[in-house]
């Protein structure tokens, strides 16, 4: 699942890098309280009540708190204005850091995958959990699924793919706290080893979002198009406007959360090269002000009536 696309609303506002940023910083600070809490509380409580689901929960939370960081760190260098050595700006700081928190998930995954093959190994030495572990588990988990709702909501408002996932690691760190309250309400019911188990769960649900998180940034790093719904709207935005007699070769790259775009478009034969131009000129301020376009590079092509006669002019003939 890709978790950064904004098809489902391709013309919505436009936000500035500032206001963008802006917007992150709030969200993201409510995030890192959160998540300071709950590690806190988590990891402490997962020690004295012997639940390594709790504390596999906490090291989860953890990670979240490192996120926070990274993506508070890329909100900053993201909205740089553009130099000499990133004509196009720095927006795929955010793609960069993207990459990064899906890294940082994969390798707590892995880590927490491999603490529970452990414990799993020898069974006979999975403790009774306190009871204690399941009131924390729930707070954790009503904690998270509120926070991730909240950061999923700003991150779509200003169309940012770095809150998109980090708004999703708070999501699965929910969910991971759901299996860990199983886990741990299995154990006090008198099946010890569902706790491990729970963390084994987790420790691979950490690493699936982190692979997931990995692989959709690095695809962006490549030059990865936008989807076609928005390609469309873009191409319908230069067809829309005067002057404009045909559109083709649309070609697009996302630059972080913001696209560049080549397109060719085709304009009467007949006109001037200024006039031409200028009709070019309009086509890329439609597209700026309608889209999350950072930048759109046109070629105009000449247009003819199909009533018009294409034959080249004859050639002078010498007296």
């Amino acid at each position: 699942m890709q978790f950064s696309t904004f098809s489902d609303d391709p013309e919505d506002t436009q936000y500035s890098p500032v206001e963008r940023a802006a917007a992150a910083s709030r969200s993201t600070w409510v995030s890192v309280g959160v998540n300071l809490l709950l590690t806190t509380t988590q990891i402490s409580v997962g020690i004295v009540s012997k639940s390594q689901g709790l504390i596999a929960d906490g090291i989860h939370s953890l990670s979240d708190l490192v996120a926070d960081f990274v993506v508070l760190f890329a909100s900053y260098h993201s909205q740089k204005d553009a130099d000499d050595d990133h004509p196009y700006g720095h927006q795929r700081f955010e793609t960069a850091a993207s990459l990064a928190l899906g890294a940082l998930l994969l390798a707590v995954g892995m880590g927490m995958l491999w603490a529970a093959v452990r414990k799993l190994e020898a069974p006979e030495t999975v403790p009774t959990v306190h009871g204690v572990a399941l009131w924390v588990a729930g707070g954790a988990l009503l904690a998270k699924e509120l926070l991730f709702r909240y950061m999923l909501v700003v991150a779509k408002r200003v169309k940012s793919s770095m809150l998109v996932a980090n708004a999703w690691h708070a999501r699965s760190d929910a969910a991971s706290s759901l299996v860990v309250g199983i886990g741990i309400a299995g154990n006090l019911a008198g099946y010890p080893i569902l706790d491990p188990i729970a963390a084994l769960i987790v420790g691979f649900m950490v690493a699936k979002m982190g692979w997931s998180f990995s692989w959709d940034a690095l695809h962006d790093l490549m030059d990865r198009s936008i989807d076609e719904q928005e390609v469309e709207a873009i191409r319908l935005t230069l067809t829309e406007t005067p002057g404009v007699s045909g559109v083709h070769d649309v070609r697009t790259r996302k630059m972080g959360d913001m696209v560049v775009v080549d397109a060719h478009i085709e304009v009467d034969a007949t006109l001037t090269v200024e006039a031409g131009h200028e009709i070019a000129v309009a086509a890329q301020q439609r597209v700026l002000q309608r889209h999350r376009v950072l930048n759109l590079m046109t070629h105009v092509d000449p247009w003819r009536r199909p009533d018009r006669d294409h034959s080249p002019p004859a050639a002078p003939t010498s007296s």
